[in-house]
């Protein structure tokens, strides 16, 4: 098992790597805007996957997805001119859902904004339903009852009690 600091150390040089060959170009006409996002390598330093994105429609995300595949090869080559490891990883390519995601996030944020205004509106010319206070607050007993309670007052002993 690598040490986790020289695996990131190396998906950062393999991002610069991959990123700077892309922005070289590659022969195929298939590839299009592509923006490498990040890189994570595997604890044995045997595997990379990097993560990507590309700009435009849904058909140049698949083309561009195809040309790298097909490039993969290629790309791992200069990978391994290009670190300074006994092996040289295997390379997957994995689109990033973050552009789509982000396209997400704002249409719900804007979605809860509308809400939040339509509730504020009701609640402009909004009343109580019930008493403006509802809470119950504590009877207050009147003290001239006392004297009629004085008289009601049994002597009695209580059950299992006797008197002595």
């Amino acid at each position: 098992m690598a040490d986790p600091e020289r695996a990131r150390k190396m998906a950062d040089r393999i991002k610069v790597i991959v990123a700077k060959r892309l922005e070289r170009g590659l022969r195929d006409p298939r590839l299009g805007f592509v923006t490498i996002t990040d890189v994570k390598v595997t604890g044995d330093l045997q595997h990379a996957s990097v993560f990507y994105t590309v700009y435009g429609s849904l058909e140049e995300r698949t083309d561009s997805a195809a040309a790298l595949k097909a490039a993969t090869g290629l790309l791992r080559s200069e990978v391994g001119k290009n670190i300074t490891a006994r092996l040289t990883p295997s390379l997957e390519f994995i689109a990033d859902a973050i552009p789509e995601n982000a396209a997400l996030i704002d249409d719900l944020l804007r979605e809860a904004r509308e809400r939040d205004s339509q509730v504020g509106a009701l609640a402009q010319g909004a009343q109580y339903a019930g008493d403006e206070d509802p809470y119950v607050k504590p009877r207050e007993f009147e003290d001239d009852d006392d004297e009629d309670d004085e008289d009601d007052y049994d002597e009695t002993p209580a059950v299992g009690h006797h008197a002595e």
